[in-house]
């Protein structure tokens, strides 16, 4: 009769840069709560090694609007869902923030005719 291999000896589990990116996203989008009309949805690349994720995040928010509050939400958001989902440490969450959507102007350019 063959010995039984312990679990933690059988095989590693390899989560891809893709799927890690896709929880970061995601996360993103729950912690800004809504993409800013005419926005587009976070967007996020990483870089993993081993057990640890570095984060980019890229969104776009309304304005005005606490600019760094927000960036910090998004942060604790997407390094907790990460741990919990994929199990792995995230040291650095970047946020970049590419867009500000302005209330004033979108209705000003709305009320506007040609």
């Amino acid at each position: 009769m063959a010995a039984q291999v312990a679990p933690g000896e059988r095989g590693a589990t390899r989560i891809a840069d893709r799927v890690v990116a896709k929880i970061a996203a995601q996360a993103a989008r729950e912690a800004v709560d809504e993409v800013p009309d005419g926005g587009s949805p976070p967007h996020a690349t990483v870089a993993v090694h081993q057990d640890t994720a570095r984060v980019r995040v890229s969104l776009e928010l309304d304005y005005p609007c606490d600019i760094g509050g927000r960036c910090g939400e998004v942060r604790r958001h997407v390094a907790e869902r990460v741990k919990a989902l994929a199990g792995m440490d995230v040291p650095e969450v970047a946020v970049q923030v590419e867009r500000l959507h302005s209330a004033r102007v979108r209705a000003t350019a709305q009320g506007r005719t040609r």
